[in-house]
């Protein structure tokens, strides 16, 4: 095979590209990271990445899914517990990696139809079905209220916390994740958690 027909990248150089990727990605964000600036900090040529990359959308979210996270679901018996595992553990949203990645891509998924439809699908879905599965042994114990839209509820936490971190400024610690488990999500979800009306004695 002459030096021209290399094969694809792959192996310990598709992880340094990857990593390199989501380096460019924590420093200058989604629009302005290009292949070129993947490629030098890789000390990479430009072809090499395009062999294996066709763009810039497939390059990131290769990047993306490659990131770390949790690499297992936790199943410690209890709807809290579980979700105190995937919220707070490796990847979740106390881990400032997980929060930068958020942060770098927020702008293109508005502006950028092909990222943000890359993203949804490919990113966010599997975290998604993490979190149904969660949800639905949560159901088969018995701990959730029988009309409740799992819809509605399963993005709910990681919602809340995004918020307050990009909206508010606050810090995802595990306290604030804690407090929205406690004060919200299970409130919400669970038949013995009835909001009790407050009673006036005064006009």
């Amino acid at each position: 095979m002459s030096p021209v027909e290399r094969p694809r990248v792959e192996g310990d150089r598709e992880l340094e590209i990857l990593s390199a990727t989501l380096e460019v990605l924590a420093d200058v964000g989604y629009d302005r990271l290009t292949m070129d600036a993947v490629a030098a900090r890789a000390k990479a040529s430009k072809a090499t990445l395009y062999r294996r990359w066709t763009n810039k959308v497939s390059l990131v979210i290769d990047a993306l899914q490659h990131s770390k996270g949790p690499t297992e679901l936790p199943d410690t018996g209890s709807l809290r517990g579980d979700l105190m595992g995937v919220f707070c553990g490796l990847g979740g949203l106390v881990d400032p990696d997980t929060v930068a990645m958020f942060a770098s891509v927020l702008t293109a998924i508005a502006r950028d139809a092909d990222f943000a439809e890359a993203f949804r699908t490919e990113v966010v879905g599997p975290k998604i079905a993490v979190s149904q599965q969660i949800w639905e042994r949560a159901r088969e114990r018995g701990e959730l209220r029988d009309d409740i839209d799992l819809s509605l509820l399963e993005p709910a936490l990681a919602g809340i916390v995004l918020h307050r971190v990009f909206v508010m400024g606050e810090e995802p610690t595990p306290d604030l994740i804690t407090r929205v488990i406690d004060q919200i999500i299970l409130p919400a979800a669970t038949p013995c958690a009835v909001a009790r009306p407050r009673t006036h004695t005064h006009q």
